[in-house]
């Protein structure tokens, strides 16, 4: 019997191309208990089913351009012989999706015309090919895809991945800029974590890290959301917040700046500076090569888990570092980006602590560590 067992997975390893360039399973999950993908009803299909969400942000969310007490989401569903796979869209305004470009680009993706789930790199590439843009409509569609096969082997990704779950980092907590009452109140409200995050970018930067200080000495992340402009000036700010302790700022000048601006920027920093809003999808990591210490990753801009991937994959290999990042998202995208954490250097994985009316249960904080559970798939499950 056993002997039978280990002869499906080779032959569904043989066959089967999994997303991110895995073609096969890591050596060590054969020895966890892995076991081949469910029986498939001969003229078993996927169908591709969605709903429009609004997350409720717990308080008014204010960066250095625009401020918002909801976001806009997008649920997806990919229900194949009985099982289930979960995604979603989540679509800041700022980025330009709406929930209505993100229905009209699921309506034109037809997924029974696919009979092998497996056959993720085709699937995505197709779907990704549809139209230009739409990241984060491609992502649900990425997500409840990766959710599904994970289901049908029976394993959560970052076993699929090979990734250790125990070197998850801690999360970052996100502080939006506010009057210094309720920045205080925030933060009291985030004493559960290790690292806070600060939004910058606007004419009250000292006094927002003043704020916090005032309360709290736990190291701080900066997301200045392009609101710099001038780079000496810049470089005199990277050296105030050294002193205060900030161990890496995020976004310092307009993603539609010159690269020069950034690699000067960064040559003289006395803390990394990480490419966020300038670094959307693969080809992006290459071209910051030597402009930016590192990048910020998030699945809602790289189209989902087999780009993001992708990046994590290619940056590393480059020497760049990594911080892995979100949207106001639910549980479900949060849950998806946090099998790829063990990798990284940074995770900023709080968005759906930002939120009061998260759909799904998944990926926890523990004393402001990510955890991620065994459950199969992106481990999430919907909340009833």
């Amino acid at each position: 019997m056993q002997d039978a067992r280990r002869a499906g997975r080779r032959d569904f390893i043989r066959n089967s191309a999994l997303a991110g360039g895995v073609l096969a399973l890591p050596a060590g999950l054969q020895g966890q208990g892995a076991r081949p993908p469910k029986p498939r009803a001969p003229r078993a299909r996927m169908t591709l089913k969605w709903r429009p969400f609004t997350a409720q942000l717990r308080h008014v969310f204010t960066i250095a351009v625009s401020s918002r007490s909801t976001t806009p989401d997008v649920l997806t569903e990919i229900e194949y012989d009985g099982l289930v796979g979960y995604g979603e869209a989540s679509m800041p305004p700022y980025l330009g999706e709406t929930q209505e470009s993100c229905i009209a680009f699921l309506s034109k993706v037809d997924l029974s015309k696919y009979p092998n789930p497996f056959e993720l790199e085709t699937i995505l590439a197709d779907v990704d090919a549809i139209a230009p843009g739409n990241p984060a409509a491609k992502a649900s569609i990425d997500l409840a895809l990766h959710d599904l096969v994970g289901k049908l082997m029976g394993q959560p990704w970052y076993n699929i991945w090979g990734f250790d779950p125990v070197k998850t980092p801690h999360t970052s907590y996100t502080i939006g800029i506010d009057t210094p009452d309720v920045v205080r109140q925030k933060v009291r409200e985030a004493k559960a974590f290790k690292v806070l995050k600060v939004k910058l970018g606007r004419d009250n930067d000292h006094e927002m890290i003043d704020t916090i200080r005032s309360v709290t000495a736990v190291p701080l992340t900066a997301d200045v959301n392009q609101g710099w402009k001038d780079r000496q000036r810049a470089l005199e700010e990277l050296h105030w917040l050294a002193s205060r302790n900030v161990v890496v700022v995020e976004q310092p000048f307009s993603k539609d700046g010159p690269l020069d601006d950034l690699a000067w920027l960064t040559e003289r920093s006395p803390i990394p500076i990480l490419a966020d809003e300038s670094c959307q999808r693969l080809p992006d990591v290459r071209r910051l090569l030597g402009a930016v210490s590192g990048i910020n990753i998030k699945l809602m801009k790289a189209t989902g888990m087999r780009e993001a991937h992708r990046m994590l994959t290619l940056a590393r290999a480059l020497g760049m570092k990594v911080m892995l990042g979100c949207m106001t998202e639910t549980s479900c995208a949060i849950s998806a980006a946090s099998h790829l954490s063990p990798m990284v250097d940074w995770a900023d994985l709080d968005g759906a602590l930002l939120i009061s009316n998260d759909p799904f249960k998944g990926t926890t904080v523990v004393d402001g560590k990510v955890t991620l559970g065994p459950g199969p798939g992106l481990g999430v499950t919907p909340v009833s």
